[in-house]
């Protein structure tokens, strides 16, 4: 959140502020999962009515929250592709802005199937969503292997037998795949 709201409130102490107590990530997850964006909106905009027009920034301006690709990453999905090597995902992202992101990036494209929080309604680590992904992608947890940034996303998914790599980099993603034979 902090992309788009550093670029709307110049004070730094106001900034950390707006974002521990009105556009929260507590708040963020309620739309991924599955809550409308409107609803949440109008509902913020009666708590905190002097933000308003930030709040609504947030609905409008929402891809603008989203950084930048890790370098490499699309790399690597391509390359597991062009090796025959099926590809899913599970995003924790709420339907409405959903709709805006995917067709920025058409390297999901290559993917068989991608689980969407705010369509199903369950939320990374929700373990209910990595058993629905194993029926939805016809294939056992311990037989794929979950990539994610997100600690305790990696400790459900292991729980429930996945293979998980913690990702920090594509570099060590690489290598990690390398020595699944996953990759040359």
């Amino acid at each position: 959140m902090r992309l788009l709201f550093a670029k709307l409130i110049n004070d730094a102490e106001e900034l950390d502020w707006f974002l521990a107590n009105v556009v929260t990530e507590a708040w963020h997850m309620e739309h991924d999962s599955g809550r409308p964006i409107a609803d949440m909106v109008g509902e913020r905009i009666k708590q905190f009515p002097d933000y308003a027009e930030l709040i609504e920034a947030y609905q409008h301006r929402f891809l603008e929250t989203i950084p930048a690709r890790v370098p490499g990453t699309v790399k690597l999905i391509e390359r597991l592709h062009a090796r025959g090597v099926p590809l899913f995902a599970i995003t924790n992202f709420g339907t409405d802005f959903w709709a805006e992101y995917r067709p920025t990036e058409p390297v999901f494209d290559l993917f068989r199937d991608i689980v969407v929080s705010g369509h199903e309604r369950l939320i990374k680590p929700d373990p209910e969503i990595f058993q629905l992904s194993e029926k939805r992608f016809n294939k056992p947890a311990s037989s794929m292997i979950f990539i994610d940034d997100n600690a305790a996303n990696i400790t459900a998914a292991n729980a429930l037998g996945w293979h998980t790599h913690h990702f920090t980099d594509a570099a060590q993603l690489e290598a990690d795949l390398i020595a699944r034979g996953l990759l040359a």
